[in-house]
């Protein structure tokens, strides 16, 4: 009977010595409490302790943890903006002790940080430059949230400003203003467009002009040298004839191609033309003296007014 209490007392210790073998896993952390007391923190690995008088309070991960924050604040230029930050963070391995027993609910403490920084660089901006200097905000919470809850055991990794929410009624309006602008763009672009178009077009019909100019001046020239030739021709083998006589044909000609340009068309106001053997004489003089007449300084005219 002696015999067998000894081994069901070796047995009930042996189980109680086992039972105080505990498995700390990667990238974590356990905090042993002897009789109410810290003693220890267990890093990963197997390791005892001893059944009923040491007790493992906590497991702490030194995994990085990511916190969402959203602050709603005001801007210089009193806009209400809803602005989202997410707050990376992890317990420093050599602070376990600090970050268990300092803080009592860590991530409300962050978030009161968190808070305090935000609404006091948001009111500093105004709306466009929160927008543009968000990775700023970002940089002034991690330096002064890191600072601070270093002392606690934690260390800031990262802290992001993953959106920033304007009011409804404030994005619509943003969005007309942008509108209005684009548009006013798009106006001083397309009047600039038809500005060069029509300079390019001016400049195309004034070299026109001049090419057309040029083509008559050649084609009148041509007329005289060839009206020429065929007047000393003419005159050479007609005898009798002259100059002047084969002009007052060549005219009386022109002047009956342009009665039958001007009956050809249909469109063509009507034109009161005096036609008698008399009255084409007349023209023909008063055609011929009107040339002349130019040709050598209106000497008529002078002659009219003095």
């Amino acid at each position: 009977m002696e015999l067998n209490g000894i081994w069901v007392i070796v047995i009930i210790v042996a189980v109680v010595a086992i039972s105080g073998f505990f498995v700390v896993k990667q990238q974590t952390c356990v905090i042993v409490e002897r009789l109410g007391k810290f003693s220890r923190v267990v890093e990963p690995g197997l390791s005892w302790r001893v059944p009923g008088i040491d007790i493992i309070v906590s497991r702490i991960s030194l995994r990085i943890h990511q916190l969402y924050v959203e602050v709603e604040t005001k801007t210089q230029d009193n806009v209400f903006v809803n602005v989202a930050v997410a707050v990376q963070y992890r317990v420093l391995k050599e602070k376990v002790f600090q970050a268990y027993y300092t803080l009592e609910d860590h991530q409300s403490q962050i978030k009161s940080f968190v808070f305090d920084l935000v609404r006091a660089q948001v009111p500093l901006l105004i709306l466009d430059d929160v927008f543009s200097k968000k990775d700023d905000i970002a940089n002034a919470v991690k330096s002064n949230l890191g600072e601070t809850m270093s002392d606690f055991g934690y260390e800031i990794v990262e802290a992001l400003i993953t959106d920033i929410n304007p009011d409804a009624n404030v994005k619509a309006a943003m969005n007309e203003i942008n509108t209005a602008q684009r548009l006013r763009v798009a106006a001083t672009e397309r009047g600039e467009s038809e500005k060069i178009i029509r300079v390019k077009q001016a400049e195309a019909e004034a070299e026109a002009n001049i090419l057309h100019g040029k083509g008559i001046a050649g084609q009148r020239a041509a007329i005289i040298e060839g009206l020429s030739r065929s007047v000393e021709d003419f005159v050479k083998h007609i005898p009798g004839s002259s100059s002047k006589t084969v002009m007052d044909m060549v005219m009386l000609i022109q002047y009956i191609d342009t009665l039958k340009e001007i009956g050809s068309h249909s469109h063509s106001n009507v034109v009161f033309v005096p036609h008698s053997p008399g009255n084409l004489q007349d023209i023909n003089a008063q055609i011929r003296e009107t040339i002349f007449a130019e040709k050598l300084g209106c000497p008529s005219i002078k002659q009219e007014t003095s």
